[in-house]
């Protein structure tokens, strides 16, 4: 029965409407990327109101006919992406390979999710009360705590993974050079990024404190509150929009 759902999977990742989706889907993740980077811009050098955080990036394109055409196209990419890591979380490799591939699936649900929100002008703060209900209890502070650790973990891979350029594993061909280029200083810079978020979430299980552990947002928010915040963030912004870049090399020359 397990050989059979695993040809199945196998199957249906190999299906070539999949395959276009999945690179449809790294594209998307480019243009959010690049998206992320203005809002972070944008919060260095303004006012900073801005929501610094993904669903902040889509927001900046939802109030007009053009935008909300293009929130579509990413969501059908999103979507599409999330079940092509999905079949290869069921139908190859080793067991930590299956376990990466649904890590993945799970992220681009949630950014399909957070489109949706977009799309349809509904907030997703709720996160922040159920963030403030787990370190209201012991055990909530350990999972958050946790949670922070594993956050750093994947950042420490991001980084060597961009300075390593083990990043060009997940291609099918040689890439151009400003693919390469792109890829490295894309993956350290969001790996420094998702630190900042990791550690936050760290501190705030330690203090209890749910406004260190609000996410992205709450980490760009508190680089920006540093002295030289606004350098810190424009080099954070250039990581976000050279992992932009290399997303739409990807989308050309993944492995799908």
């Amino acid at each position: 029965m397990t050989g059979d759902v695993q040809h199945a999977a196998a199957r249906a990742g190999d299906h070539p409407l999949l395959e276009k989706g999945a690179r449809l889907g790294y594209a998307a993740s480019g243009v959010l990327h690049l998206l992320l980077a203005w809002v972070t811009v944008q919060l260095a050098w303004t006012s900073g109101g801005e929501q610094a955080d993904q669903q902040g990036a889509l927001q900046q394109v939802a109030g007009n006919g053009f935008g909300q055409v293009l929130l579509w196209v990413l969501l059908v990419g999103f979507v599409l992406l999330a079940l092509w890591q999905a079949t290869e979380a069921i139908a190859w490799g080793e067991a930590a390979d299956r376990v990466k591939a649904a890590a993945k699936a799970v992220t681009y649900a949630v950014l399909a999710f957070t489109t949706v929100s977009v799309l349809t002008d509904q907030s997703s703060g709720g996160s922040g009360g159920a963030t403030a209900g787990l370190l209201s209890s012991g055990f909530g502070r350990v999972l958050v705590g946790l949670v922070g650790l594993g956050v750093v973990a994947v950042a420490g891979y991001h980084v060597v993974k961009g300075w390593q350029e083990k990043f060009l594993e997940d291609l099918e061909s040689s890439p151009a050079p400003w693919v390469r280029k792109a890829g490295k200083v894309g993956y350290i810079g969001k790996g420094a990024a998702l630190a900042v978020v990791g550690v936050l979430l760290v501190v705030a299980a330690v203090q209890a404190d749910p406004e260190k552990a609000e996410g992205l947002d709450a980490a760009l928010h508190t680089l920006a509150d540093l002295p030289f915040g606004a350098v810190l963030l424009t080099l954070v912004a250039l990581g976000f929009a050279a992992y932009g870049v290399y997303a739409f090399g990807r989308a050309r020359h993944a492995k799908v």
